[in-house]
């Protein structure tokens, strides 16, 4: 289970921690419906581990970031409302965070997770 609250704990304890001004989340959750509208029951995700291993170390070293957190819920069913992916990034001013958390989260969805949906009957 994803727990944002620990995330955010274990950033703080970052040694670089006080050149931090924001911590900034993103919690993915499991919608009712794919994105062309069909209705879902849940969906199962798949991670390339190597190249999640890879983002980070990217986006770790951009400018201002202290610290990259993510976990994925992954290779079991997910209900609607699970959680599935968290991601909370630490860093010294606002556009830096912004901009890192917006392009790992893009780029993680692009070229890291796979996911199977699991349709109502009939969708």
């Amino acid at each position: 289970m994803i727990q944002i609250a620990e995330m955010i704990q274990e950033i703080k304890s970052h040694p670089d921690f006080g050149k931090a001004g924001m911590v900034l989340a993103h919690n993915g959750v499991v919608r009712e419906s794919s994105r062309d509208g069909r209705p879902v029951t849940g969906l199962t995700v798949h991670v390339n581990h190597g190249r999640l291993e890879e983002l980070m170390a990217e986006y770790r070293s951009r400018a201002g970031i202290v610290e990259i957190l993510i976990a994925i819920e992954e290779d079991k069913p997910l209900a609607v409302g699970d959680d599935v992916m968290a991601i909370v990034v630490a860093g010294d001013i606002r556009e830096n965070v912004l901009a890192t958390l917006e392009g790992l989260l893009n780029a993680v969805k692009a070229e890291v997770t796979s996911k199977t949906e699991h349709f109502t009957e009939g969708s």
